[in-house]
């Protein structure tokens, strides 16, 4: 999953080069990651955690300045400008990758939404941050 979010897509505070990417405070990063997705306001700035149909993961930060970071599970980054275009969160890379646009369904409970493309090719499952954090783990037997 290469432009999403997701960024969606995704989708990331990780250093690049010799900057980091930008943060959102904490006290926000946690307001953000808890909203969940508005059918006409798109995806919330915060923290994602992303998962391609194979359980590929991925992680997307979507700033609220516009831009966002997707790292890979090699943690590759992608940066660009994210953007809510005719009911669909829309990210663009950096550079010459081409613009994807997704369709997120409704959030559960949880905040938990699917976002497919926009050619419909590939269908993610997107978790705020703050909810994957929340989930326990397992107890050892």
């Amino acid at each position: 999953m290469r432009t999403l979010i997701l960024a969606a897509a995704a989708t990331l505070t990780l250093a690049a080069c010799d900057k980091k990417a930008e943060e959102v405070p904490a006290a926000a990063d946690t307001a953000m990651a808890e909203a969940t997705p508005m059918a006409d306001a798109g995806v919330t700035p915060g923290t994602y955690d992303v998962k391609d149909a194979d359980g590929t993961m991925s992680k997307t930060v979507i700033n609220a300045d516009g831009t966002y970071v997707d790292t890979d599970k090699d943690g590759k980054e992608m940066k660009g400008t994210y953007a809510r275009k005719d009911g669909k969160d829309c990210f663009d890379p950096d550079g010459d990758e081409a613009e994807m646009c997704w369709t997120s369904g409704p959030a559960d409970a949880a905040g938990v939404f699917t976002s497919t493309s926009a050619d419909g090719k590939m269908t993610v499952t997107v978790t705020p941050a703050a909810a994957t954090a929340a989930t326990p783990a397992p107890a050892a037997t």
